[in-house]
């Protein structure tokens, strides 16, 4: 009976293991909150009883969980092709169903007073990982009730940067803001250079003190650290990166390496095609903590996990045999 439920115990690890090959716990996670983003802002308003109109329809259409999970709106293997996998008019979700809520043509989200000109961004990464960051504004003419399209984003993006710096658990990069008039949506797009896997954001923004005309909107607020940490074990999603590590990546375990200047931006825009690369010197010399060096590393410690498990299978069974038949 003991040996029956032991080999049970190792195939049911085994099996665990091989599930997790299919999990987006392992990856890294973030959201844009300087222009908060829609997911950031919900969440702070909090998924049981969201105090915007805009937030609540969301949670109305795709639950609760999805703002638990406000820091993992990504496409796992997006490798730069962002255009090519994100449909229009889910660009806020990345074509993720359980984002859908994100995607509502509305013109009442919570959005961030903006003025053209310099600005300091912010992007809480809650596993930090080298990458690029390029954000886009809408155009002229943006209508937030119609369902958000590539064709409403400038061509190019207004800010392109390789590997920003961290602060207290924030990348932090500056860029020009074009001037803009009324309601606008500003969307940010994070490839990462040591494997495939792209983040996306939507952050609604009003430029002009009386927003342009534009019906007014709740201030988006971005989550406190005490609400993220709160919100830990309703999420579905890693947080680790910063001091308890990412099982799978080994954020927060490995020492942060500079940035070689030149070397950055030839490294992302061949992670990201689709992504221009940035100007000479964006992000050079700066720290950010390596966390592995391709798409597969995680695969491939989960994989020698699941050999393991079965080879202890294998051998418990061979040697179970050979008793039986003495």
């Amino acid at each position: 009976m003991t040996s029956r439920r032991t080999t049970a115990a190792l195939t049911t690890s085994a099996v665990l293991a091989l599930s997790g090959l299919g999990s987006g716990a392992a990856f890294a996670h973030g959201s844009m909150t300087d222009p908060v983003s829609r997911v950031a802002a919900c969440y702070a308003e909090g998924p049981e009883a969201p105090r915007s109109g805009a937030c609540g329809a969301a949670v109305g259409v795709g639950g609760t969980q999805a703002f638990y999970d406000w820091n993992g709106v990504n496409i796992a293997n997006a490798a730069g092709k962002h255009r090519e996998l994100v449909p229009d008019g889910k660009l806020c979700s990345a074509g993720n169903e359980k984002y859908r809520g994100l995607d509502l043509a509305r013109a009442d989200w919570p959005a961030s007073r903006m003025t053209g000109g310099a600005h300091t961004f912010r992007y809480k990464g809650t596993a930090p990982h080298k990458g690029s960051f390029a954000l886009y504004v809408t155009k002229d003419g943006y209508d937030p009730s119609k369902p958000l399209k590539w064709s409403d984003l400038e061509e190019e993006p207004f800010v392109t940067v390789t590997d920003p710096g961290t602060e207290n658990g924030d990348y932090v990069f500056r860029g020009t803001v074009p001037e803009k008039v009324g309601r606008h949506l500003i969307y940010s797009v994070w490839q990462r250079s040591d494997s495939p896997e792209a983040f996306y954001t939507c952050s609604d923004v009003v430029f002009g003190k009386d927003g342009g005309g534009t019906a007014p909107a709740p201030t988006a607020s971005a989550p406190s650290e005490e609400q993220i940490e709160e919100g830990r074990d309703e999420s579905s999603v890693e947080h680790g990166g910063h001091g308890d590590g990412d099982a799978a990546t080994g954020a927060g375990e490995t020492a942060a390496v500079p940035a070689p200047s030149g070397e950055a931006t030839t490294e992302a825009a061949t992670a990201a095609p689709n992504v221009p690369a940035p100007a000479a010197g964006s992000g050079s010399g700066v720290e950010l903590a390596e966390t592995g060096g391709d798409g597969a590393t995680p695969y491939l410690a989960v994989g020698g996990a699941v050999g393991l498990a079965l080879g202890a299978v294998v051998l418990f069974g061979a040697g179970r045999r050979r008793r039986a038949e003495r």
